[in-house]
């Protein structure tokens, strides 16, 4: 065994919704819950080939982070424990989280400095120790620097990622350009590296200039505006936009800690305007409003993994600012082609971390429904992960006569639990679930269709049956 160990994470998270056609809103993400290590720290290092697609764990696609030298951080701080538990981290759960902080440390830079080499073996194997068999040494590597982008979340079973609480797994094509003296290294991957220690530090975003970037996420549209704001001077800690005149909090998309399901000015319209807090809480430029729109490109909803919105700003005392900001004057980089397979050997490979995946293809099902000839009701999940999924649920009265107050209701497997549900009150009671009308939308016409979500908690299959409306 070399030592070395390849995180190889092809994260594949559903297009979070990209057939949901109401608000979704997701459960909300604890602030606060980690505080800032002690600077600087030294932790284990491991290395992963890239973001995968389409998003990172900090909902931006690789291509349009603002460095591509990057860092993810533990999901959890579990010694001992290697479990799986659901994401984001709350009520019971929410003392486990790492220094990922449910994706409260999104879009925040480290700088980070190589430390010592490991002689013996450094596998990060569960409940072992590390450097096992040998011990740290400092070598002419030690000082190297390189500033990172923290894009990612290590969730996986080993030790590096459960054990290590200042544990830091780099971007590999990062390993090399760390420089001293001036000079990039050059060749501390693949024979100088064995896991070794990095010493790091949260610190502002280096030479920053210009202003945030905004974009829609795939399936974004007027009733499930789903942005990514990137391009931060510290971080971001939250939301808020603007809607029916007053400013509301807007809810975290999961734990992708740099995307946000917002709302339009009015109930379901494509303008938007929103302010941003950074990693002290504070209103970023002084609580500037940022108004744009649904792209045109996007038509009624994007179809592309991140679509860049231009916007206009506003300063706190309603003045407009002199010019439209389209987007910051630095542009990301190219993304580099993740490797297709490890370079290390299987056995010193962390598992891939249990990140949220797109369900087989489903297909729509109509179920029969307890009046024949009025209603029929389509069922479809829209995205899947290791503990949880997302439903669609479409209802269309298909009588001659309105349907006052339409209710529907279902059955779900035993073991399938209620998260939260979108855009109707849906309710559970042991294996039998109700959706019933929204308060805005009480009646459907023949003819008319409405559509609702939910997120589950279990497993996604074999799913719901026995529709009934009423």
């Amino acid at each position: 065994m070399t030592g070395r160990a390849n995180s190889v994470r092809r994260r594949i998270w559903a297009s979070a919704a990209a057939a949901v056609l109401l608000t979704v809103w997701p459960a909300a993400t604890p602030a606060g819950a980690v505080d800032d290590p002690p600077a600087p720290v030294t932790g284990s290092a491991t290395y992963f080939d890239g973001l995968g697609s389409p998003y990172g764990g900090c909902g931006m696609p690789q291509s349009e982070l603002d460095s591509q030298d990057f860092v993810a951080l533990n999901v959890y701080d579990t010694p001992g424990d290697y479990s799986f538990y659901p994401r984001p981290l709350t009520g019971a759960n929410a003392s486990k989280a790492g220094l990922w902080n449910n994706g409260l440390n999104c879009g925040r830079y480290v700088k980070v400095t190589v430390s010592d080499y490991c002689t013996g073996v450094n596998d990060g194997a569960p409940g072992q120790a590390f450097c096992r068999n040998g011990s740290w040494v400092s070598d002419a590597y030690n000082g190297a620097t390189l500033t990172m982008l923290v894009a990612d979340s290590c969730g996986d079973s080993n030790g590096w990622c459960r054990d290590d609480p200042y544990h830091l797994d780099l971007s590999k094509p990062s390993l090399n350009r760390f420089a001293k003296n001036g000079t990039p290294v050059g060749d501390m991957y693949p024979n100088h590296w064995n896991n070794r220690h990095m010493t790091w530090s949260f610190v502002p975003a280096p030479g920053y200039s210009g202003d945030i970037r905004i974009g829609f996420m795939k399936g974004a549209q007027a009733w499930w505006p789903a942005i990514a704001v990137s391009h931060l001077p510290n971080g971001i800690h939250g939301v808020e936009y603007y809607a029916d005149g007053a400013w509301k909090q807007a809810q975290t998309n999961s734990d992708m800690g740099q995307s946000y399901i917002i709302g339009g000015v009015t109930q379901g319209a494509t303008r938007f305007q929103i302010r941003v807090r950074d990693v002290s809480d504070a209103l970023v430029n002084g609580g500037r409003v940022y108004s744009f729109a649904l792209p045109a490109s996007c038509g009624s909803q994007c179809g592309a993994d991140y679509t860049e919105a231009s916007y206009t700003t506003t300063t706190p005392s309603g003045s407009p600012s002199p010019s439209p900001s389209a987007s910051p004057s630095a542009s990301p980089s190219a993304s580099p082609s993740p490797s297709a397979s490890p370079s290390a050997s299987p056995s010193a490979s962390p598992s891939v971390s249990p990140s949220p995946s797109p369900s087989a293809s489903p297909s729509p099902s109509a179920s029969p429904s307890a009046k024949p000839g009025t209603c029929q009701v389509t069922y479809q999940v829209a995205s899947s992960w290791q503990g949880g999924f997302t439903a669609n649920v479409t209802v269309k009265n298909t009588g001659t006569a309105a349907w006052p107050n339409w209710t529907v209701t279902w059955d779900m497997p035993s073991g399938v639990g209620l998260v939260s549900g979108w855009s109707a009150t849906v309710t559970s009671s042991g294996t039998r679930w109700t959706a019933k009308a929204p308060s805005w939308a009480t009646s459907l016409a023949p003819g008319a269709s409405a559509s609702f979500g939910f997120q589950g908690s279990g497993s996604s299959s074999p799913g719901a049956s026995g529709f009934a409306c009423s």
